[in-house]
């Protein structure tokens, strides 16, 4: 009743629900709980347990596979792969050179067989061609080519040649006293156009298609000299027989028609000259690629005279004939 006897008009007494015993009683345990509540505390039954900080380890975790297995299974598979791909690559040499021997083997059979079909003539010619010639079958491809150029020079050369005859034929006419021009001039194209052929171009055709170290040095030997001679027959010296830049301007206050003919020609002879120098650089370089030597050179020269039919019988008579000769020299005794 005591409640009913106070004062109505009296400050009123804050009223507050959580000051009642049961309510405190429980809010101050759920405080003193999330007070002592650790995220990183394992649990297990009720029953919790804190770690502490300094006891977690900062090494980054390290997981424990089987290492050695893996490494030794993968050296073995790797082992395996290698000498399966060296069987491999035998294999396929071995191929390689049964075909190549094969080849060569087929040459040797068909060489005999082969008809000569350079010079092109025609079959009522009472002259036969004297050599053969197929560049699609006997020179390699990678040396085609440069074969190939060398046989247009001598085109081109036996053609300059051919021009240089008929320049010095109009500069015979034009100027009477140069007639041992013109003579020369036609001995230098009846003798240098076969010659040319057998001394400079077959060599190098020869050493492409078999590759021959004699043949090699046979060539360079001798175009070494056509080279030189080209040179000459460009600066045209007087009374040599070569309508060359000399004999050329020399003749521009005479006979200017005859003076323009014959430069024409002298640019033919720098022609040649130029293209020489090049096609022998070119030559040279493809014969260090093939792996030919002097020495190999030697070799092959000696066995080709020691086995040349030719060069044996010739022997042999000279020895028959010198065994003769002191026979009888020692009964005349």
């Amino acid at each position: 009743m005591s409640d009913f006897d106070g004062n109505p008009f009296a400050d009123p007494v804050d009223i507050n629900p959580f000051h009642d015993a049961s309510i405190t009683h429980v809010t101050d345990g759920v405080t003193e709980n999330i007070g002592e509540f650790n995220p990183f505390s394992a649990t297990e039954m009720g029953t919790t347990t804190t770690i502490p900080v300094s006891a977690v380890s900062s090494q980054p975790a390290v997981l424990q596979t089987s290492v050695e297995q893996s490494a030794q299974a993968t050296a073995t598979a790797g082992t395996a792969n290698l000498l399966k791909q060296q069987e491999e690559l035998e294999r396929k040499a071995a191929e390689l050179e049964r075909k190549e021997q094969e080849l060569q083997n087929s040459r040797v059979r068909n060489s005999g067989d082969k008809q000569n079909n350079w010079p092109p003539l025609p079959g009522f010619s009472p002259v036969k061609p004297c050599f053969y010639q197929d560049f699609e079958e006997e020179i390699p491809e990678e040396f085609r080519r440069i074969c190939k150029r060398m046989y247009y020079l001598w085109m081109f050369h036996c053609a300059t040649l051919f021009l240089n005859l008929l320049a010095c034929l109009a500069y015979f006419t034009a100027d009477t006293q140069s007639g041992v021009d013109f003579g020369l001039s036609i001995l230098w194209f009846i003798l240098f156009t076969p010659v040319s052929f057998v001394c400079w171009y077959r060599p190098v055709y020869k050493a492409f298609r078999s590759d021959s170290s004699f043949s090699f040095f046979f060539f360079f030997f001798v175009f070494f000299f056509q080279v030189a001679v080209y040179i000459i027959q460009t600066v045209g010296i007087p009374r040599w027989g070569n309508s060359g830049w000399i004999a050329a301007i020399s003749m521009i206050q005479s006979n200017l028609a005859v003076a323009v003919v014959m430069m024409v020609v002298a640019g033919f002879f720098t022609v040649n000259a130029v293209l020489g120098v090049i096609l022998l650089k070119m030559v040279h370089s493809k014969y260090r690629r093939t792996g030919a030597s002097f020495t190999k050179a030697q070799q092959e020269f000696s066995t080709g005279v020691l086995t040349n039919r030719t060069v044996q019988t010739a022997a042999a008579s000279a020895a028959s004939s010198a065994a003769q000769g002191a026979f009888g020299r020692g009964q005349g005794n």
